[in-house]
């Protein structure tokens, strides 16, 4: 699971007259991944189209533009079956016609309810100022200017204009028409002159018999009718679209499959006669493909293992010795004395089970990983949860994020599949977690339901004051997780080096890293100098484990020979990586920066433990230096306020809540509704902000802490020829 699956650069070299049969050969295994050819050989050229391309691609683009017009995507087929060139040929052209019929039509009557209401959008002011249409022009002796415009600055404007012997505005709601007689011997067009400066946006009067009112309502007429036949037409798509969905389809595949065939020689290395395609094939599948081709076309073709992609010494894949046609052991040919297509890097085919492997969303959003790396799906797939479901640790919450998980798991396919089953993880771990910290469901400890005095021994998450102890342990497990993890790393690092280069890059470029962050821990859990070190380094460890297990530190012994070992790191890092000393801290920055992990827990519970404090009310019991306890009735506030320290018991008040105010009256039964919408919408945002924050969070030491370790990405994608039919069936 560390490693992706391993891969053979293949050939397949023959004749161009059974081109075709090695194409379908080749496409119904479905196992080579294609390299283009790039040209850097003499008396190679790429290939040609095979014929009858063309045509297809123009099939196939007329199928995918009738699909588009109807709407059509990723439909349940009704049925699996095979299409005939003729059939596809007759039923296309005739469902053509039909859709583009109709949507020409559908088209046109788009545009012209467009056009009827613009008009009816240009006609509305006119409407509004309720005068007639042939009233607003064809004056000798007037001049009349209708605008968007404010009436007061129109009228001031104009009674100070020079020019204008009289005028009259009149006004709607936003419009305005103005009627003005010019002086003696004025310009024409004096009124819009004089108001130049006016902010006014002019209306063009519509060329109409019928009142402004009228006319909108004729269009208004018109507008509907023609819906009415666009609806009409919709129907008539509809119908067309349940009844060709299927073919569509079906033709769809057919003729998507045809054309990657007769494209497929647009990657080979060809001549007059002969063609050379090559590629990556999982090797354990190369003696398939080549029975299959074999089986297809006899000897006119050779299947030739090129190059077995492994590691070196020198950091890169190289030729193994395999068996060769005969059953003998024999040197693979990496050039075989014909054109080979360079020495490309193979596609990576992860294979991390049906477990592990939907957490390879999470590694490829990063990068897919090279062939010459370690694949990290498996080690999220064990820490991501862990580290989600310790940050949150609540059942309540981890029961809806399985059932978040599950919904998309089983509605949906690809990523939204895979990201559904990583919620279904996390949720679980999420869970788990919850029972661990008290059975906690939304930050209430329903261990206290229990029948019985059941004593947890898990006494909280460190949010009271009696289990502030927790909190503190609870930051160092996160560190001590940060450098196990960080270990993991370093080692896979170490291990990647080792094979890709030898055993002294190795310490150099990691066992220094390795020596550096175990020793400065070593030291930093030992009794040396242990009066500057906090109690809690070691009182965690009895704490944690139920008070069984006693740590009062590593021997000093001990913190001499971690010191010691940081110190051989440090001087093996300056020896094989000097500018990496820059950052000879990061091994303790590293892994305190798993603290966040402690500190999300606490935020989130903490957001828990307000909304619940709020709604339900809450004391602290045992004078103020105990736990939160919550108390949701009026009875149980009662008992609450007769047993404070006040009133001689051991209870705190802290908060009454909303929901203890409950009582038959209006206002108790809306401070009882207030406290139940209190807790919804408060968890319903503790569980949004748990997704955003223990989520991101858990990402980010996956992929700056721990990835930052070995993992670079950027490998290729696995994209081998053809594909599996869904709709159609082969002939």
């Amino acid at each position: 699971m560390l490693r992706p699956e391993r891969m053979s650069k293949v050939s397949v070299t023959g004749s161009k007259r059974v081109i075709d049969d090695v194409i379908e050969a080749t496409y119904e295994h479905h196992s080579l991944h294609v390299t283009d050819y790039d040209e850097r050989y003499e008396g190679f050229s790429p290939g040609e189209s095979l014929d009858g391309a063309e045509t297809v691609n123009e099939k196939l683009v007329t199928v995918r533009s009738l699909e588009s017009i109807l709407d059509i995507e990723d439909e349940e087929p009704d049925g699996v079956r095979s299409l005939g060139d003729e059939e596809i040929e007759a039923e296309l052209a005739d469902v053509r016609e039909r859709v583009n019929d109709l949507n020409d039509r559908r088209d046109d009557l788009k545009a012209e309810i467009r056009d009827r209401e613009e008009e009816i959008d240009r006609m509305e002011p006119f409407a509004d100022l309720g005068i007639e249409l042939d009233l607003l022009g064809g004056y000798d002796s007037l001049e009349v200017i209708v605008g968007e415009a404010k009436p007061d600055a129109v009228e001031a404007t104009l009674a100070d204009a020079e020019g204008i012997d009289a005028f009259e505005v009149f006004a709607g709601s936003d419009v305005v028409a103005i009627f003005a007689r010019p002086a003696d011997g004025a310009d024409e067009g004096v009124l819009q002159d004089s108001l130049v400066g006016v902010d006014i946006a002019l209306l063009e009067v519509p060329d109409a018999d019928a009142s402004p009112s009228e006319y909108v309502a004729e269009l208004e007429r018109e507008r509907d009718e023609l819906q009415n036949d666009l609806d009409e037409v919709e129907d008539e798509l509809a119908a067309v679209k349940e009844e060709a969905t299927g073919f569509l389809l079906r033709a769809e595949e057919q003729l998507t499959i045809e054309a990657e065939k007769k494209q497929a020689p647009l990657s080979f290395a060809t001549t007059e006669n002969a063609f050379i395609a090559e590629g990556w094939v999982p090797t354990e599948t190369f003696s398939d493909l080549q029975a299959a081709i074999a089986e297809a076309v006899g000897d006119h073709a050779e299947v030739e293992e090129l190059e077995r992609a492994s590691f070196t010494s020198d950091g890169d894949h190289h030729t193994e010795s395999v068996a060769d046609g005969g059953g003998a052991e024999g040197e693979v040919a990496t050039d075989g004395g014909h054109a080979t297509h360079g020495s490309d890097d193979p596609p990576v085919v992860q294979d991390n089970g049906s477990a592990a492997g939907p957490f390879e969303v999470l590694v490829q959003a990063f990068g897919r990983p090279k062939y010459s790396e370690f694949d990290p799906t498996l080690l999220v797939f064990l820490t991501f949860p862990l580290m989600f479901g310790f940050m949150i640790g609540d059942a309540g919450y981890g029961v809806l994020y399985a059932a978040i998980g599950y919904f998309l798991y089983s509605r949906y396919d690809g990523a939204f599949r895979e990201l559904g089953a990583v919620a279904l993880w996390a949720g679980g771990f999420t869970i788990l977690f919850g029972i661990y910290f008290g059975i906690d469901v939304f930050g209430y400890h329903a261990y206290q339901l229990l029948p019985g005095d059941v004593h947890w021994p898990v006494a909280g998450k460190g949010l009271s004051p009696g289990d502030l102890s927790w909190g503190l342990s609870f930051l160092v497990a996160s560190v001590v997780f940060g450098i196990i993890h960080l270990n993991a790393g370093h080692i896979l690092s170490f291990v990647s080096t080792y094979q890709h280069h030898d055993f002294k890059h190795a310490v150099y470029e990691a066992g220094s890293w390795l020596l550096i962050l175990n020793g400065a821990w070593i030291w930093v859990f030992s009794q040396h100098v242990a009066g500057f070190k906090p109690n809690f380094l070691f009182d965690s460890v009895y704490i944690l484990t139920f008070e069984r297990i006693a740590f009062a530190g590593f021997p000093t012994v001990v913190g001499y020979a971690g010191g010691a070992a940081a110190i051989l790191g440090l001087v093996l890092l300056g020896i094989g990586e000097p500018p990496e000393l820059a950052e000879f801290l990061s091994p303790l920055v590293n892994a305190i920066s798993y603290a966040r992990l402690m500190a999300v827990l606490l935020a989130k519970g903490g957001m828990a433990l307000a909304v619940n404090l709020l709604a339900f009310g809450a004391y602290i019991d045992g004078e103020g230096e105990g736990s939160f306890h919550f108390i949701f009735t009026p009875e149980y506030l009662t008992y609450v306020q007769e047993h404070t320290v006040a009133n001689g018991g051991d209870y705190v008040m802290v908060f009454s809540g909303l929901t203890t105010a409950f009582d038959p009256s209006a206002v108790g039964v809306l401070a009882l509704v207030g406290g139940i919408l209190m807790a919804v919408v408060g968890h319903f945002v503790v569980l949004l902000l748990g997704i955003t924050s223990a989520g991101i969070q858990a990402v980010r030491l996956e992929y700056v802490e721990f990835f930052g370790n070995f993992y670079q990405g950027g490998g290729r994608a696995y994209l081998p020829f053809g594909r599996d039919r869904e709709y159609t069936s082969e002939d």
